[in-house]
């Protein structure tokens, strides 16, 4: 994945570009994007990949301009435009998830073909969301993986994570990127979503990690509900991360959008 910069109404944009094969526009977790991402080179194995860094993630510049989701929403249909891209299948994560369900929404004539993982977005007084922005990062891997210590590995990638010095960096980097995303996800992510998912024409397949304790199962069922003729993949073993404890599971899952 090669890491370049593409000029929006509001700030440059930083976006990773891999692969060959049918455009493909993917939208990040709260959590972030690297280049080394299983999951984004996994897409580029069969895709021509842009996945575009929410302003203050990475190195990427802040933008106070974008405040709520509709700014949100339209800041991703900007990238979209600035890029060249004409009606890519559209897939988000999490929250990455939340933003292309409202483009999907806003857009519907626009986007043909929508694959969304654990998406944020809906709220159930009966099921509620746990606050990522409280939650220390000791209890994280346990909150979004089925198997807590091999997602404790993936998240720390082999390092101390008792060493101040990585403490420090995590806690500088997490509050940046979770101060944008408390934009949208902040107190509850919940944004009115649930009101417009009616409107979304694509394609649409739901994929969801079946131990999912962030996000969990009933949601899934919720969106499929909203979303006329949704597909609804169910992987097992897997928690909100399914993109990286079944990645090949849910490449095959938005493989059958064509």
């Amino acid at each position: 994945m090669e890491l370049k910069t593409v000029q929006t109404r509001h700030v440059p944009v930083r976006y990773f570009e891999g692969g060959s094969g049918p455009q493909l526009f993917y939208l990040h977790g709260a959590g972030g994007l690297t280049a080394a991402d299983p999951f984004l080179n996994a897409l580029a194995a069969k895709h021509h990949v842009f996945a575009p860094l929410i302003p203050g993630y990475g190195d990427s510049e802040e933008a106070p301009e974008i405040r709520d989701m509709l700014d949100f929403t339209l800041h991703s249909w900007d990238v979209v435009e600035a890029l060249g891209l004409a009606d890519p299948l559209l897939v988000g994560h999490s929250m990455g998830g939340m933003i292309a369900a409202e483009m999907a929404a806003v857009a519907p004539n626009d986007v043909s073909r929508l694959a969304l993982i654990a998406p944020a977005g809906l709220w159930d007084d009966e099921h509620p969301i746990p606050d990522l922005f409280s939650t220390l990062p000791f209890e994280m891997p346990a909150l979004l993986f089925h198997d807590a210590e091999a997602g404790a590995a993936m998240m720390t990638a082999g390092r101390n994570v008792e060493d101040p010095g990585f403490l420090q960096a995590y806690l500088v980097t997490n509050a940046r990127q979770l101060g944008m995303a408390g934009r949208i996800l902040f107190p509850i992510p919940e944004r009115g979503l649930a009101t417009r998912l009616y409107r979304i024409k694509a394609k649409t397949v739901l994929v969801w990690g079946d131990s999912d304790r962030l996000i969990p199962p009933t949601y899934a069922h919720a969106f499929k509900k909203a979303i006329t003729g949704a597909q609804l993949v169910s992987i097992p073993e897997a928690g909100h991360m399914v993109i990286l404890e079944k990645t090949a599971a849910v490449v095959e899952a938005i493989s059958t959008l064509g």
